[in-house]
């Protein structure tokens, strides 16, 4: 489906950011050890320091090394969500996950989008993760397709990405914290209403 494969992962590489689709909005990433490339996400949406970004990754498993060992509940809902329009804030792995992605926090937000582009996208990136937050300025409604996508990145990304016909439902992801084994919290309702 991808036909600019090499030019999306030349652009990671060298530190740069990349718009695509996703299930929910359209999504901001970079590569999460390029610390350049998260200064800039920040830059171009003009986003507040104290807001992290989020990992996101086609599999699960490419996420494991971002995090602790996940409480019971939080793999409940792993199990019950992913792939969708869930993220998931539990503690980090704090050696592979530096403070500058999560705000000197000591939790990271991760996800498993259920979308075939972003999908492939993943699957040519680096250890197969983004960082990644709407691609979108602060306090401005996420894009919800493409041409948004352009318009509110152009001259911004380094590479807007077509969602070749596999569009976003339009409502961000619902936020969950991890409490402990058994309780969690809802941050933001979004497009997924939680039953454990």
């Amino acid at each position: 489906m991808l036909k600019n494969k090499d030019e999306i992962i030349e652009v990671l590489k060298n530190d740069g950011v990349i718009a695509f689709v996703t299930d929910t909005v359209w999504g901001l990433g970079c590569l999460p050890s390029s610390e350049k490339a998260v200064k800039k996400i920040y830059e171009i949406k003009k986003r507040e320091a104290q807001k992290p970004l989020i990992l996101m990754s086609n599999e699960v498993f490419h996420l494991l090394k971002h995090v602790e060992v996940i409480p019971k509940v939080g793999q409940q809902l792993i199990k019950k969500y992913f792939p969708g329009a869930l993220t998931i804030v539990t503690k980090k792995h704090a050696a592979s996950t530096p403070d500058y992605l999560t705000s000197g926090m000591e939790t990271v937000g991760i996800r498993v989008p259920n979308n075939d582009v972003f999908r492939e996208i993943c699957e040519i990136t680096p250890d197969h993760v983004l960082a990644t937050t709407s691609a979108n300025l602060s306090h401005q409604p996420s894009a919800k397709s493409y041409e948004q996508a352009l318009e509110n990145m152009s001259g911004l990304a380094d590479l807007v990405i077509e969602d070749y016909g596999c569009e976003c439902a339009g409502l961000e992801s619902t936020v969950v914290g991890i409490l402990d084994d058994e309780n969690y919290k809802i941050f933001r309702q979004g497009a997924v209403e939680i039953t454990v």
